[in-house]
């Protein structure tokens, strides 16, 4: 099969997969509701915060404090794409139609990552200004200093989560296996590397925490981060590039 053909086929199944659709569309609206809660909340409490958090006080990563929770429906999209045809049993007739497998896989991930960008993007600036609107006087503007790298880096920042997910799920096959090892690291065991002391210097270059820096443009008070926001996604690509080697690597060794 073409490759042309490989993408129209992978297009179709994504469209035809209703949770997939539904995993998109949670991922915008619970990234946003929590973006605005969160921001009319620093808004009303501003004046009663401690001096020193006041002045880290970043009204742009506010805004974003939805993609904690909206990256799990990132994930669960991620894992459902490459999934799903293990679960059914399709994978066979797929591996069939196409046996090059590095096509398969690859054509899957580029047709995935198309919608997951324009959702990502979406999200990112919708979170952005209405969040913004929230905070009243103690907003941003997306043309100040380090704001649209960060509203851009957001969108970014989601397309990479789901392709790292992609590429987990194409190794393990399963998508309860997928989902029960993805979502408690990143809810839970990223974050707590990346604030315990002992264990912080290794969390930081965790795919979320790293990827997570680019929405950033106020600097943490003693944040001594040894690299950029650019340099932190391109530590969270690198673990993407990881997850797909991996992928590819164990489907071209293994049957389906």
């Amino acid at each position: 099969m073409a490759a042309a053909q490989v993408i129209r086929s992978e297009w179709t199944k994504i469209r035809s997969v209703a949770s997939t659709v539904w995993a998109l569309s949670l991922a915008v609206v619970v990234t946003v509701a929590v973006g605005m809660l969160l921001s009319a909340l620093s808004n009303s409490q501003f004046d009663q915060m401690p001096v020193q958090r006041r002045m880290s006080f970043d009204p742009t990563f506010v805004s974003f404090a939805g993609m904690t929770l909206g990256q799990l429906a990132m994930i669960v999209f991620g894992v459902l794409v490459v999934s799903n045809e293990y679960s059914t049993g399709m994978i066979r007739t797929s591996l069939s139609a196409v046996p090059r497998r590095g096509v398969f896989l690859f054509s899957k991930v580029a047709v995935a990552s198309g919608p997951a960008l324009v959702v990502g993007m979406a999200t990112s600036f919708a979170a952005f200004f209405l969040g913004q609107a929230m905070l009243g006087s103690h907003r941003a503007q997306i043309g100040d200093s380090g704001v649209l790298r960060a509203v851009i880096g957001g969108g970014l920042y989601m397309t990479l989560i789901a392709m790292f997910s992609m590429g987990v799920a194409a190794m393990l096959r399963s998508p309860m296996l997928s989902l029960g090892i993805l979502m408690p690291f990143f809810f839970l065991v990223s974050n707590i590397l990346g604030n315990v002391d002992a264990t912080k210097k290794i969390g930081r270059f965790l795919p979320d925490q790293a990827g997570g820096h680019i929405m950033q443009v106020v600097p943490r008070v003693g944040d001594d981060t040894p690299y950029g926001p650019w340099a932190g996604l391109g530590i969270m690509g690198l673990w993407v590039l990881a997850a797909l080697a991996g992928g590819y690597l164990l489907l071209r060794k293994r049957d389906a």
